[in-house]
């Protein structure tokens, strides 16, 4: 292994994301829950507060005051989604690389690393709306997601964290097909339950 350089990330990298960069997979994951919610979920929860307020003093009804609040709540999930579909740039990790674009860690690539202890660990550099520790899918603009960027195999790399400073050696970069977990109907809402909360007379 070649001694590679130290990197310290720069403290004018900005904190939180200036683009919303994203993989195929992540885009299709938010236009997913972007058409459950506007064409299932939202359809279903009018039709409980429609008929919530057909039934008398809006002001001591249960089912009225959830309505509305799950309401709001779905309204503000689509108008961020809506956002985020709208900025997205996506990125595709399986793309053609040419230069340093191939062997340096950018986003979307699948860095293997060891710390100071031995401890091997790989991660993937994906966006900030597909982040997903049990997969080891971290943002580009988290801690490790900084101090991995620009490194090859072989380079030292500062890992600069609240609970301290870590040293760390690249071992491979990598760009292959990035496994994002796929958009499910959460359990229990109004749409998935097929079943509305009303009772019958």
């Amino acid at each position: 292994m070649r001694k590679g350089q130290t990197r310290h990330p720069q403290r004018d990298e900005p904190a939180t994301p200036v683009k919303n960069y994203i993989t195929p997979g992540g885009l299709l994951r938010l236009k997913e829950e972007y058409r459950f919610l506007v064409t299932r979920d939202r359809p279903a929860v009018v039709e409980v507060v429609a008929w919530a307020a057909s039934n008398g003093d809006r002001s001591e009804n249960a089912d009225y005051q959830y309505g509305k609040r799950r309401l709001r709540q779905i309204d503000g999930r689509i108008r961020f989604l809506t956002k985020r579909i709208e900025a997205a740039e996506v990125v595709d990790p399986e793309a053609a690389r040419a230069g340093q674009a191939a062997t340096r860690a950018y986003f979307g690539a699948t860095v293997r690393y060891v710390n100071a202890a031995g401890a091997e660990r790989v991660v993937s550099i994906v966006g900030t709306d597909e982040v997903d520790l049990k997969r080891n899918h971290i943002s580009w603009v988290s801690p490790l997601g900084r101090a991995l960027t620009r490194s090859a195999e072989g380079d030292s790399v500062v890992l600069e964290a609240p609970g301290g400073t870590e040293s760390l050696t690249v071992l491979e970069v990598r760009y292959e097909r990035i496994s994002v977990e796929p958009f499910r109907e959460p359990p229990g809402s109004t749409a998935s339950s097929g079943e509305l909360t009303r009772s019958t007379d």
